[in-house]
């Protein structure tokens, strides 16, 4: 967004909805190559006369030579000279607006939001209740203690605990919240799916954020492929991964070093499993090696 300038610190160049419009609109002419009224009026509600002023204004104000209409596609295409200015261009970007379709779609069955031609796997939903989330959020927010039931693989009967939560996470697999835990002396994930009760805020907390040192150290994992491949294979996996130089550097905190690797499949080791499966290995796995490992 370099070309959209803010007039404070903290302030939005565009109004928030207009801004969300302007986004959908570079997805959608990138991504998909072409860009008409109804994407927006479907999208956000709005009708053909508003959707086509925001197209305009896009055009007349940000983007003048990012779209070009095509008379044969019915719909705008991008240019040559396309340079985002509300995105970054990268494919995530569009993944999220197809997440959101497929969201909307299964909620509500009556709205035609989903495009023909694009589809999403999504992992199934584990168990998050608000009157869980809530308290816990509190608790994070204003530095309280909190009283949980809880059970583990570990300690499948459930149990009394007091904890001092700071951040709540989502892993793209489950949802947990890191915190210090007063049984165990340590700071540790509790999968909300397992509190079992209504959490009760209890006193002020004494350790926060600033004093769990795996939360607080980043962590550079570096990924190559797997080197039981053949070179044409790994050329292969270095493209699909955008490697630089045969290797992709992706930093995270101590805490979630697990979890990365888990969604990566390289938590066990590669000779467990056959190259063309493994696909890329962990090339400094004695460095990260003491973060790695899994919670129950």
């Amino acid at each position: 967004m370099a070309r959209v300038s803010r007039k404070s610190a903290g302030a939005w160049p565009v109004r928030w909805d207009l801004l969300l419009r302007y986004r959908l609109i570079e997805v959608m002419v990138l991504w998909e190559g072409r860009l008409t009224t109804n994407h927006l009026m479907r999208a956000f509600g709005i009708g053909r006369q508003q959707a086509s002023k925001d197209i305009n204004t896009y055009l007349a104000d940000y983007g003048p030579d990012n779209l070009t209409y095509d008379r044969f596609l019915k719909g705008y295409r991008p240019t040559e000279a396309f340079k985002p200015v509300f995105t970054q261009g990268v494919a995530d970007e569009y993944l999220q607006i197809m997440h959101a379709r497929e969201d909307l779609a299964c909620s509500f069955e009556s709205l035609t939001v989903r495009e023909l031609n694009t589809e999403v796997l999504l992992p199934p939903a584990r168990d998050l209740r608000p009157a869980v989330l809530r308290p816990v959020l509190q608790a994070c927010r204003e530095g309280k203690r909190v009283e949980i039931e809880y059970a583990s693989l570990a300690n499948p009967e459930p149990e009394f605990r007091v904890i001092q939560p700071h951040t709540v996470v989502h892993t793209a697999y489950r949802w947990h919240v890191r915190a210090w835990c007063e049984k165990n002396g340590d700071f540790r994930d509790f999968v909300l799916s397992r509190i079992s009760d209504r959490p009760e805020l209890v006193l002020p907390g004494d350790l926060g954020v600033e004093d769990d040192e795996a939360w607080r150290t980043r962590v550079i994992v570096r990924l190559g492929p797997d080197p039981r491949l053949s070179p044409p294979q790994q050329a292969l996996i270095e493209r699909d991964y955008s490697m630089e130089r045969g290797e992709l550097r992706l930093e995270t905190r101590g805490a979630l070093v697990s979890y990365l690797l888990q969604q990566l499949r390289v938590d066990t080791p590669a000779d467990h499993r056959s190259p063309e499966a493994q696909q890329v290995v962990v090339l400094n796995y004695d460095e990260v090696k003491r973060w790695a490992v899994m919670p129950g």
